[in-house]
């Protein structure tokens, strides 16, 4: 892997690693270079906003769901013919979940696999002098990552620049940059996070505003500086996800568009061929695939549209006589009989499994799961065992009388407890696939 990597790290969320990140990315691209993305742990979102900025794919990287040989090579993927890698860490920089040494799922685990620094984006609205105890705090809490320079954010004025800086630069770390407070920057947001990059009006002009932020109130050359070479392992290959077919019908429109890029990249490295077909244009899945694949996405904003789409209900309804349709979190609300949205109102779905959810009675259920097949599947044999997560704020109103799809437990140890629902060729649930465990 020749390219020379950094991430883009914070104490905590909501600290402004996205607009850093961003911005960072397409002022290297004007620059000349060619820029690879990645993310750290399980988001959909952002992987698209990064291709956005750089043209090029950006995958997941997450040391809890995947084998350490699979983040090596996708890392090694996602950066082949790229000048710089700008990954971006997930939460807090050492925040996860319990697990052996480099498998807790934290930003730090890549930082440290990799030997990329840290390039730690502090919001010191509300402090000061402060932040160089933040700082050190997080230089010094985990040897194994190195913190290559800060990046002040939501910075109130001059005086309150000097005075962060001078204290942070009292600890050794460089201060490479300081972002003033800005209302004018802001991508918008949906409740599983940012509205996804393909959805966001006059997505390249603010991506242009990012870099001209950035480039005014970061010094480039000094991060540029920072970013070093990452090891490289010549068993690294390429990673081949044991698709569920040789020729594989995937939803993809605004309802269903939760897929993460290294499956997609999986399957065609298998040898899958892959087909999309849009259920809002009211299309259905090709008859000449053998597995029909309804991802993750938003489908309780389109509820009604769906249930008005006529070819797309008749065609998987067809396709699942006689073939296997799968439906991850999004795409099993849509398999079951009912979904009920924010408002109250009920949209008639496929039926093909029993269940009815509902947003009018919001939970937010957010985790790592390791899932257990309890019977042969599109996923594989009964008994195999992934790795993945939830994410969702829809809540089950009617459970029905399905078998359960697979027996799922969480990152914290909790008992075995049986999730989803299958029926003839159909099954489904709210586990979002990352990888075999």
């Amino acid at each position: 892997m020749s390219a020379r990597g950094l991430i883009v790290a914070a104490p905590r969320s909501g600290s402004g690693k996205t607009t850093l990140t961003l911005g960072l990315m397409r002022a290297l691209c004007r620059r000349g270079f060619a820029v690879a993305g990645l993310k750290c742990g399980p988001d959909y979102i952002d992987p698209a906003f990064h291709a956005a900025a750089t043209d090029r794919q950006s995958y997941n990287l997450d040391s809890w769901a995947m084998p350490p040989p699979m983040i090596e090579t996708l890392a090694m993927q996602a950066s082949a013919g790229a000048d710089f890698i700008v990954c971006e860490g997930l939460m807090g920089l050492f925040d996860g979940v319990p697990g052996v040494a480099g498998r807790s799922g934290a930003t730090a685990d890549i930082a440290a696999a990799f030997g990329w620094p840290v390039l730690l984006l502090l919001d010191i609205s509300g402090q000061s002098q402060t932040a160089g105890a933040l700082a050190l705090g997080c230089a010094r809490f985990d040897p194994r990552v190195q913190i290559g320079g800060v990046v002040l954010n939501r910075v109130g004025s001059d005086r309150h620049r000097a005075l962060a800086s001078a204290a942070i630069a009292q600890i050794g770390l460089p201060v490479l940059g300081a972002l003033p407070r800005s209302t004018d920057l802001v991508l918008p947001e949906r409740h599983l996070g940012l509205v996804q990059a393909g959805e966001t009006e006059g997505l390249d002009a603010t991506l242009e505003k990012l870099a001209d932020f950035i480039e005014a109130h970061v010094d480039l050359d000094r991060i540029l500086a920072t970013a070093s070479a990452s090891p490289t392992d010549p068993q690294a290959g390429r990673i081949a996800f044991e698709p569920p077919g040789q020729r594989i019908a995937i939803a993809r429109d605004a309802a269903f568009s939760f897929l993460y890029p290294h499956i997609l990249a999986g399957w065609r490295a298998a040898g899958a061929e892959l087909h999309f077909f849009s259920s809002l244009a009211d299309a259905s899945p090709p008859e000449t695939c053998d597995v029909c694949w309804l991802p993750g996405g938003y489908p309780e904003l389109h509820a009604g549209r769906l249930a008005q789409a006529a070819n797309f209900l008749a065609g998987v309804r067809r396709f699942a006589a006689t073939r296997p349709v799968h439906g991850e979190c999004g795409g099993y609300m849509v398999l079951g009989r009912g979904l009920i949205d924010a408002s109250g109102t009920r949209h008639e779905m496929l039926g093909l499994l029993d269940l009815v959810t509902s947003f009018a009675t919001r939970r937010l259920t957010l985790g790592y799961r390791e899932a257990r097949l309890t019977g042969d599947s599109v996923l594989g044999a009964a008994g195999a065992h992934y790795r993945g997560h939830e994410f969702h704020y829809a809540t089950i109103a009617e459970p029905g009388e399905d078998a359960p799809f697979a027996e799922v437990v969480d990152a914290y140890g909790s008992l075995p407890k049986f999730s989803g629902s299958r029926r003839g060729h159909v099954t489904g649930s709210f586990f979002h696939l990352i990888a075999p465990a």
